[in-house]
């Protein structure tokens, strides 16, 4: 029962990662957030800098739906199968995006003012750290008998 719940909290993290990276790599323009920060609107922008921006969001966009669909491959096959190594790797592969993420929405959110997300990404690692503490890959394989 703790793994599965675990492994759900990494399939939710796992759907809205995808949901962001497909928002980030399909929009025409950078997110409103940017605007804020720059001070400027999108039409504002000089062709070569939205040219920049959107390569900027699309790799961006690229990192969350690799994450994403590496966390739902690992779910399906080595998490479901009870592979231990797979249910350290799911929580050290969101914490190593989700953590980078997180620090550059702070800063543009302490030197800009903007509007960052920056909850959504400490949202990601509270769910993560959440899962990983509820299944407990630690644990001997006697420990988990006797909770059964």
């Amino acid at each position: 029962m703790r793994t599965a719940s675990a492994g759900g909290l990494y399939l939710i993290i796992a759907l809205i990662s995808l949901g962001l990276g497909s928002t980030y790599v399909f929009r025409g323009s950078f997110m409103p957030y940017h605007g804020q920060a720059v001070g400027l609107e999108w039409a504002e922008i000089d062709g070569a800098s939205q040219t920049l921006y959107l390569a900027l969001m699309d790799v961006a966009g690229a990192g969350w739906i690799t994450l994403g669909l590496l966390t739902i491959g690992l779910l399906a096959w080595p998490f479901r199968k009870g592979e231990v190594w797979s249910r350290y790797l799911i929580p050290l592969a969101i914490f190593c995006f989700y953590v980078p993420t997180l620090l550059a929405t702070l800063n543009v959110l302490w030197a800009t003012s903007a509007a960052t997300p920056w909850y959504g990404n400490a949202t990601a690692l509270a769910a993560a750290a959440l899962a990983f503490i509820i299944d407990a890959p630690w644990r001997t394989d006697a420990a988990r008998s006797e909770e059964t």
